[in-house]
């Protein structure tokens, strides 16, 4: 069942995208601007809408965690903002200044993708802002622009997709690993991977969402085999649209994928049996419905938006019990527990405050967890709460009495690691594991696509629980891939500070 919930009309052009936060809705127009709204009450909010680009914006995107939101626009920059305040936190242009016309976040947020209109391809190192690589995806000679791009679950690859219709499988330092010639007719219009990807017998398989003007969307089985070369390979055409599809999307949970077409409809189909489930005809809706133009799914509560050349945005309500029956959206109980992350706000517990505002329990739960459990009665005898271990030294460590040299020493190694650790607290959300809340060391990338600190995501998935922390789908896999470039983008952040 889908049901129209609310409609955005704030902008005064035609919506070239949109794109969803776990709390958040972005918006953008041909009108240069982005607005932001709150997926609670669909109420926008103060700092929106953002002015930044000098022409109009074409595409959107938030960072896996929320924090950021990004938009590229024909000014030929990408501008990064916060989705808290709305602030300009920093720019990166393209090397040729040529107009952008997409761009795409990786979900470890550690790589930042842009596609021009002169056939070129630009790689940025995120955190630093830092230009990796700039190619030519096309012939020098060509004409076709760059249109569609998308990042692989996992971060280690990407696909672009040309008005020549060619789709290109890239890896992360711009090589390519394969291309399907003509793979639509007249060309791309967009791409998308599905948020999940498998592993079985050594062979990572990927699938992979492209529409075009031929009126097409399929869906692509894009794998390797250890050692081997990638392949795609057609799995499904599906044609429940009878105009240039412009835009796709798969769900959170990769079950649904969405299609928004120049017919004026927006279709809906079961990723897995491959058969349309909805469709909406807006003329019915809206008399002055024009073109579909932007899809999007939300991450996890069954929302959808759609943008239109009458510079409208609808936003519906796909099945799902996230609902009132006033049709105002609310967070699934079952979500509650992880929505701290997204909203900012610190849950109970010593893992998620500064040591210095510990209380003596956490203290003393702190000492369990380093394994120095003969210390937790003297430091309770002497009521030592987090700010008084702030400013333990040598000397304050000998007044307690304690009387072994090696304890001792391992103590002040713990609190000097503990400080170095929260030292991090300033650093980017995307190096903070989402369940700890803490700077990772050993990040892996988990069946969901999100990156976990890799001890806490196999104590979460050997508590015999297969959701995924961070949306609360099940997960299909508990197999779980190093992150090499975000470890080594944390490895050179630490190294700055």
């Amino acid at each position: 069942m889908v049901s129209l919930i609310h409609t955005i009309r704030d902008h005064t052009d035609e919506i070239s995208c949109c794109a969803f936060s776990p709390s958040a809705l972005a918006t953008g127009s041909a009108d240069k601007t982005l607005r932001v709204y709150s997926t609670a009450d669909f109420k926008e909010f103060p700092f929106s809408p953002l002015t930044g680009h000098g022409y109009g914006v074409h595409r959107c995107c938030f960072s896996s965690c929320g924090s950021y939101l990004l938009s590229c626009s024909t000014d030929g920059s990408v501008i990064v903002w916060s989705s808290e305040t709305g602030e300009l936190l920093s720019a990166v242009e393209h090397p040729g200044r040529s107009p952008l016309r997409v761009c795409a976040l990786a979900p470890d947020s550690c790589l930042l993708l842009a596609g021009a209109c002169d056939g070129t391809v630009a790689l940025w190192d995120f955190p630093s802002k830092t230009l990796r690589r700039y190619t030519w995806a096309l012939l020098v000679s060509d004409t076709r622009h760059i249109v569609a791009c998308s990042f692989s679950p996992c971060s280690q690859v990407f696909v672009t997709g040309c008005t020549q219709g060619d789709l290109k499988l890239w890896d992360d330092h711009i090589s390519l690993l394969l291309a399907q010639k003509d793979a639509h007719d007249l060309g791309v219009t967009c791409c998308s991977f599905a948020p999940h990807f498998k592993i079985e017998d050594s062979c990572m398989e990927l699938r992979l969402a492209s529409c075009g003007k031929d009126s097409l969307l399929k869906i692509w089985i894009v794998s390797q085999r250890e050692g081997a070369v990638w392949t795609m390979m057609l799995l499904h055409i599906l044609t429940g649209q009878t105009a240039p599809v412009l835009s796709c999307a798969f769900s959170a949970d990769g079950e649904l994928v969405v299609s928004g077409s120049v017919d004026k409809s927006v279709t809906i189909y079961n990723a897995v049996s491959n058969v349309v489930t909805n469709t909406l005809h807006f003329p019915v809706m809206s008399p002055s419905y024009r073109y579909v133009t932007a899809v999007a799914l939300s991450p996890a509560y069954g929302l959808m938006a759609t943008g239109s050349m009458d510079r409208s945005v609808n936003v519906w309500k796909i099945g799902g019990d996230g609902y009132e029956e006033t049709g105002k959206y609310s967070l699934p109980p079952s979500l509650l527990g992880c929505c701290f992350f997204f909203a900012g706000r610190k849950l109970p517990g010593h893992s998620r405050l500064l040591l210095a505002d510990w209380t003596e329990e956490d203290v003393q739960s702190w000492l369990c967890e380093e394994r120095l459990d003969e210390l937790v009665m003297i430091f309770k005898a002497n009521n030592i709460d987090g700010s008084e271990v702030n400013h333990m030294s040598k000397e304050t460590v000998a007044e307690l009495g304690i009387e072994s040299v090696g304890l001792r020493g391992r103590l002040l190694r713990k609190i000097e690691a503990l400080k170095a650790e929260q030292s991090g607290s300033e650093a980017p959300n995307e190096f903070l594991c989402p369940i700890t809340t803490e700077l990772m060391k050993d990040p892996v990338i988990a069946a969901d696509g999100y990156s976990y600190e890799r001890e806490s995501i196999e104590r979460w998935i050997g508590g015999k629980n297969k959701t995924s922390p961070m949306t609360n789908l099940p997960l299909q896999t508990t197999l779980l891939t190093p992150n090499r470039s975000l470890k080594m983008a944390i490895t050179r952040w630490k190294s700055s500070q």
